[in-house]
């Protein structure tokens, strides 16, 4: 519920702390959204995105769009433009201004209507950059590694952000509220819609990649940037697309999401919901009360009726309707993606859902903003859990994640294939941590900064300059001689020349049990004039003593992946795959249990269990044998050394016995 007391909260807010609420003001304010200036006003207004201290885009037609009395003649005026308009019996007016070229100089811009004028400071004009996504995405800059030091280099006055609020899902429109968001999961109020000038405090809480990404576009262009972080945590994406095109996609697993969102929405009894959270209220209220305590304030009865899974932020369409859809038509540079960790959870029907999607909402959010080629970069989805080790290769390449990898890399590659020269992406499965925030995210908002600045600002020029930021393709694939011999796009090194063994390769045979590679340049034998063989680099040999056939290949396959195979720049070999087989069937394609359907089955929770035993125990066996054949060249070695040294021994004993022979002969002579 919204709790529009704008006037008694900002007061309150100024009180307490000038323009930002500190902890002891927020926890005067309900638990609740607080909204301190609605969408849409009562008299003149324009939409929310249109403040003081805001970047408007350079380069294209900006418009810009309101609300007034209907029939009232609206003028905007910025930059020496004035364009006009008149209120439709809606409200709503909107008027362009011509394309400008970057400024760094504060602007004012005013909205005169008839009986009122808005006036708009401190407003640059360069290139506006979407970010978006889920948690990993809207990770704050304090929470990542040496998070303090990139807060504290910050001041970036040419620099502005905003940040998203959630909005009202399918009942937004084209304007956003700005509030004290409530977040139940943290507990606390989070000030959104607002445009900031950035600064060591302003940024505190913004995302971290974003942060990195826009710092080094901004200082090595020059030109103005502004932010917009529409990124929500715990998403998916379905929920980013539009419902309607979602609604199109004639394909089994899309049916089948949409399906089961028609049948819970169908199923939500709203009093039935209320009646069982009642119950759980008293029981907790009876059993504090026997404590001698008394239930916290905000604790009250229910007697709401909650919409259910019809407002679900993961409904197909809901984040895109209530956060990008507002933005509609508003002139931005480019987007920023960084998504995958909620679409984990339907197994690899889930991942094949992502995949038929993902591109389709890529194309929505280019229609939204009005440039069917505006440039988007794909941020791969990133590490979590425990590391993938030679002792448990296997069992970590149980997971839904690469799957999801190997969509976001596909619709990549797709794009780029069919020409598409704006599309991006940047892998971040190396920036190894356990946790599924992990909090090195310099180098990912660094990679990002690569793929623009050579592509969009064509400040990283030069020979080869599409591998700052390109990721090696696999161009060939054959099968030779009990090898799987890949040739790639461009030479490729390991991260780390320290030690020079590559790392990452899984192959397999018809039998579906893949083994860690052993990864090897190919050479055709010809020499230098030094005789030393020649070696193609961009050339890779995969092979394994357990392995005798392979026919397919697998890279980077794990959550937290051993993998380490770049190209001459240091950027990662994406995640992927040559064959087409589901995780719920790799290894084994066990028989469905009766009373089951197959989708039923593959979701079953104890299949997991049973195809992680089968792993487990090849990930034994396979050590068995590495150990045996360590075992048989050690002893072979040690048989050939031991031999050796006996024979140098009794060598060295017979010289020393003839020379002391020689000596007990002179002696006696004398």
């Amino acid at each position: 519920m919204l709790h529009q007391r704008s006037l008694l909260y900002l007061l309150l807010g100024l009180l307490c702390c000038g323009s930002v609420y500190a902890q002891d003001s927020r926890k005067q304010l309900p638990r609740e959204d607080v909204v301190e200036v609605p969408a849409i006003g009562k008299g003149l207004c324009v939409s929310n995105v249109f403040q003081t201290n805001m970047v408007l885009q350079r380069g294209k037609p900006v418009a810009v769009w309101g609300w007034a009395a209907p029939g009232e003649k609206v003028t905007v005026s910025f930059a020496g433009q004035q364009a006009t308009a008149t209120a439709g019996a809606d409200r709503a007016w909107q008027v362009t201004l011509e394309p400008m070229p970057a400024d760094a100089t504060p602007q004012r811009m005013t909205v005169q209507g008839k009986a009122a004028t808005l006036t708009l400071e401190n407003i640059l004009v360069g290139d506006v950059w979407l970010l978006g996504g889920q948690s990993n995405m809207e990770f704050p800059i304090t929470n990542i590694v040496d998070g303090e030091l990139e807060r504290v280099s910050a001041n970036l006055p040419q620099v502005r952000l905003l940040t998203m609020p959630q909005g009202a899902g399918f009942d937004s429109v084209r304007s956003f509220h700005r509030l004290h968001e409530w977040s139940s999961w943290s507990s606390r109020h989070f000030r959104k819609g607002d445009w900031e000038v950035c600064t060591p405090e302003t940024i505190r809480e913004f995302s971290a990649i974003g942060t990195v990404f826009g710092r080094r576009i901004h200082m090595a262009s020059g030109v103005p940037i502004g932010l917009i972080d529409t990124s929500i945590g715990g998403t998916t994406v379905e929920t980013w697309t539009p419902a309607d095109v979602v609604a199109k996609i004639d394909a089994q697993e899309t049916r089948d999401m949409l399906q089961e969102w028609a049948e819970k929405i169908a199923a939500w009894d709203a009093e039935k919901d209320l009646e069982n959270r009642i119950a759980r209220w008293e029981q907790r209220k009876k059993k504090v009360e026997a404590e001698g305590k008394t239930l916290p304030p905000h604790e009250t009865r229910p007697t709401d009726l909650r919409p259910g899974p019809v407002a679900d932020r993961n409904r197909p369409g809901y984040c895109y309707a209530g956060v990008i859809r507002p933005l509609r038509g508003l002139a931005v540079t480019g987007a920023v993606f960084h998504h995958g960790f909620n679409n984990c959870f339907r197994g690899s029907a889930g991942a094949r859902m992502y995949y038929q999607v993902f591109g389709k909402m890529i194309a929505a959010w280019r229609q939204n903003f009005g440039d069917e080629r505006m440039p988007f970069c794909i941020i791969s989805l990133c590490t979590a859990g425990e590391p993938q080790t030679q002792e448990n290769f296997l069992l970590r390449m149980y997971d839904v994640g690469p799957y999801i990898r190997e969509a976001q890399y596909r619709t990549f590659r797709d794009l780029q294939d069919a020409g598409d020269p704006n599309v991006g992406f940047v892998s971040s499965f190396d920036q190894r941590k356990s946790w599924y925030h992990p909090q090195i995210k310099v180098p990912v908002g660094e990679r990002v900064a690569k793929w623009a600045l050579v592509t969009q600002y064509e400040l990283l020029t030069g020979r080869g300059s599409e591998e700052r930021w390109l990721p090696p393709a696999i161009e060939k694939v054959e099968a030779v001689d009990g090898t799987i011999r890949l040739t790639l796009s461009t030479n490729v090194a390991t991260a780390d020349d320290a030690d020079g063994e590559m790392l990452g390769f899984a192959i397999a045979g018809e039998d579906r049990r893949f083994h860690p590679a052993t990864i090897s340049y190919y050479t055709d034998g010809k020499r230098d004039n030094r005789n030393r063989l020649q070696y193609k680099k961009h050339m890779l040999v995969l092979r394994s003593p357990m392995v005798p056939t392979p026919v397919h290949y697998r890279y980077a396959w794990a959550r937290n992946p051993m993998a380490n195979i770049t190209n001459g720049r240091g950027i990662p070999l994406a995640t992927q795959r040559s064959d087409e087989w589901i995780l719920e069937e790799t290894p084994v394609k066990f028989p469905t249990q009766p009373g089951m359907t197959v989708e039923e089955f593959r979701r079953w929770r104890p299949l997991r269990g049973k195809q992680m035993k089968e792993l487990e125990l090849d990930d034994t066996l396979r050590r068995i044998k590495e150990a045996e054949a360590t075992l048989s060249e050690l002893k072979e070695s040690y048989e050939k050394s031991r031999a050796d040294w006996e024979k140098q021994k009794a060598a060295d004993a017979e010289k020393i016995r003839e020379k002391r022979e020689a000596a007990e002969a002179d002696r006696a002579a004398d």
